[in-house]
């Protein structure tokens, strides 16, 4: 099997490159717009300069059965458009679309999307987890992006017969991580206490190795084809839970003060920083169910173990 993955030096990208590189029967065609990094993996790497409507794919998709879409325009912290929707449109949508419309005329079978669980929304009330199938509220520019390359690649699967799976992944982690969860490994070893002793919120999040093995399941899984699919670990946590594990997995003490949430929200809210009070307080859930009946699929790797393996990488 012919695999092409868009994004292949990113975070998931390099992963499923490393599985793919693991099974005889499969070969990978990376399209990336810098080769770096990929240099070691043996490989075919196409350079793509940009994901727009007016890419040329036919390099790339030669021979090509299936093809994992993980490239994208993603959060942009200081955004400096004037326009963001339009911005996240051109990449996200425009160019997702036109990949999907190539390939489907170059033959190919299937086209696994990697989505985002912001497509659902921004948050959820503690026990009232997101599922697969319920309508989506998508809140800023980059969910509302997403939303509507899943609504026309379900459209051009109508059309054309090419099997669409689409995947919602929630906060991903895993060796390499970057951003807050790589901030909070670091706050953990140098010892920092943290005002996050006493958060009840309840938080999904998937390992990579556990995305990748979903991914590598969908591209051949017949019950995969048209179907939307959330992902999580199957374990969810309070962000209080969630530090004591991880320094555990550092072998070190959490020094965790138990401040109010409320306290933390008001003081974050005075500040300008309500989305991060929000991330480290909110709780945002996914039911896997869907996924897991379907698919007969089960999340392979552990919470425990996957916070092991990625606080090894970050030492």
């Amino acid at each position: 099997m012919k695999v092409l993955i868009t994004g292949a030096n990113g975070f998931v990208g390099r992963a499923l490159v490393a599985r793919l590189d693991d099974q005889p029967d499969c070969t990978a065609v990376c399209a990336v717009r810098n080769p770096k990094g990929l240099a070691a993996v043996p490989v075919k790497v196409v350079q793509i300069p940009d994901l727009t409507a007016n890419t040329d794919w036919s390099a790339a998709l030669s021979g090509v059965e299936v093809v994992v879409h993980t490239a994208a325009r993603v959060h942009v912290m200081n955004e400096q458009s004037a326009d963001p929707l339009a911005e996240f449109r051109r990449v996200n949508v425009e160019g997702t679309l036109a990949l999907a419309r190539q390939a489907a005329t170059a033959g190919v079978r299937r086209f696994v999307f990697l989505s985002s669980i912001k497509v659902n929304g921004e948050a959820t009330e503690p026990g009232k987890p997101f599922t697969a199938d319920q309508p989506p509220a998508p809140v800023d520019p980059y969910g509302i992006s997403k939303l509507e390359a899943e609504q026309g690649l379900q459209e051009l699967a109508a059309e054309t017969g090419m099997s669409v799976v689409i995947i919602r992944p929630v906060l991903v982690y895993g060796p390499g991580v970057k951003g807050n969860f790589r901030s909070m490994l670091g706050w953990l070893r140098r010892g920092i206490p943290l005002p996050l002793g006493a958060i009840n919120n309840r938080r999904s999040l998937v390992a990579l190795d556990n995305l990748v093995d979903l991914i590598m399941a969908c591209t051949t899984h017949p019950a995969a084809s048209n179907q939307v699919f959330l992902v999580s670990d199957d374990e969810d946590m309070s962000t209080t839970q969630l530090l004591q594990r991880m320094a555990r997995a550092m072998d070190t003490s959490s020094r965790l003060i138990p401040v109010p949430a409320v306290l933390i929200k008001a003081v974050a809210a005075l500040l300008g920083r309500g989305d991060i009070a929000q991330r480290l307080c909110g709780s945002l859930q996914v039911d896997i169910s869907k996924t897991k009946e379907r698919l007969q699929w089960q999340p392979p790797v552990s919470v425990d173990t996957a916070l092991r393996r990625t606080a090894e990488e970050c030492v």
